[in-house]
């Protein structure tokens, strides 16, 4: 892991960040959240349909399924550290009939246990929900941790449905739906205290489809996960600026909706930045600007992501400082593009 200091340029006037730091909620200071979404929505999902189970590798406390193992202990499988396993497991009882939502972080689910996600729950159609924490750059504990390329590698397997919630109220509200989807989905899985955005919006979740959150003359964000809220803070920011920045949210990463992000990328005279919480190589930019080509559709366009590289370690307000995905660092790209 490369430690990076606290104490650059564009943060030398913030307090000094302890360890702590490293692992806290994406959430800032007085923001509005709610606790354990996913958790308590699996719940109340489970409530009616007794075929779902949940499975994990050890983390059911730290990916939010302890919750679901307290109502539901004779449903809940804890598979000990052998992801492998795991996933292996999940594909026999949804052979079986059951539907299981299975959790880990989001590096042992893409990375060490691809392949048995790939032959056996892919390949096979199995219907099993897998829901990882610590997606991107969420956590500070360098690249052993740090799941950047996740997207890039689930969204190239045949059969996987791709979801990247922003917030507390997408996650209650994907949960029954994938839930109901037949097929395997990978969700990427924000735990703990996770902010609450979406609800100030009127939004509703639907599989495969992006919306609109705000309209804008100057520049259009397109953007999944926790960067759709920092585009909305970024928006908000950028108009004492009198740049007029509109906002669509695309939380299905595959399938994709590009009839609404062409039509949408349509409207002349607007920069088009596309930003997410995932390496520049495959993920939601590159899918963007593919299906933009496609449809000969040719906006300025620029892409805000995590650079091709291994992260460093250290405090994550510091770190997305640094790799450009805070909303002061998304401003200060968009002014400079302007």
């Amino acid at each position: 892991m490369k430690p990076v200091s606290n104490t650059t340029s564009s943060t030398a006037a913030k307090p000094r960040l302890t360890t702590s730091a490293m692992i806290a909620s994406i959430a800032a200071e007085g923001q509005r959240t709610k606790p354990a979404p996913f958790g308590h929505a699996l719940i109340e999902v489970a409530r009616q349909r007794p075929d779902i189970v949940g499975m994990t590798a050890d983390l059911g406390k730290y990916t939010d399924l302890h919750i679901f193992a307290k109502e539901f202990p004779d449903r809940y499988y804890q598979m000990g550290m052998a992801e492998q396993l795991l996933f292996g497991a999940a594909s026999g009882l949804a052979a079986e009939g059951f539907t299981p939502f299975v959790t880990t972080y989001a590096v042992f689910a893409s990375r060490r246990a691809y392949d048995f996600i790939h032959q056996t729950i892919a390949e096979e159609d199995r219907n099993v929900k897998i829901a990882c924490a610590l997606p991107g750059l969420t956590s500070g504990y360098g690249p052993s941790h740090q799941a950047a390329e996740d997207l890039a590698l689930l969204r190239a397997m045949p059969n996987m449905t791709v979801i990247d919630p922003c917030d507390a109220h997408e996650i209650e509200q994907a949960v029954p739906v994938i839930a109901a989807h037949q097929g395997p989905v990978y969700m990427r899985l924000l735990r703990g205290q996770v902010p609450l955005v979406l609800d100030e919006y009127g939004y509703k979740f639907e599989l495969g489809k992006a919306k609109q959150l705000r309209d804008g003359a100057d520049v259009l964000f397109i953007s999944s996960g926790l960067l759709t809220m920092r585009a909305l803070e970024a928006a908000k920011q950028l108009e004492a600026d009198r740049i007029s920045a509109a906002v669509l949210h695309v939380p299905t990463i595959k399938p994709l909706d590009v009839e609404t992000i062409v039509e949408t990328c349509r409207k002349p005279g607007r920069l088009v930045v596309v930003a997410e919480n995932h390496t520049v190589i495959g993920g939601l930019g590159e899918a963007v600007a593919a299906a933009l080509m496609r449809a000969r559709v040719h906006p300025a366009f620029h892409h805000i992501g995590l650079p091709d590289e291994f992260l460093a370690a250290g405090a994550l307000p510091t770190l997305h400082d640094r790799y450009g995905i805070s909303t002061e660092a998304i401003c200060a790209s968009v002014k400079k593009w302007r």
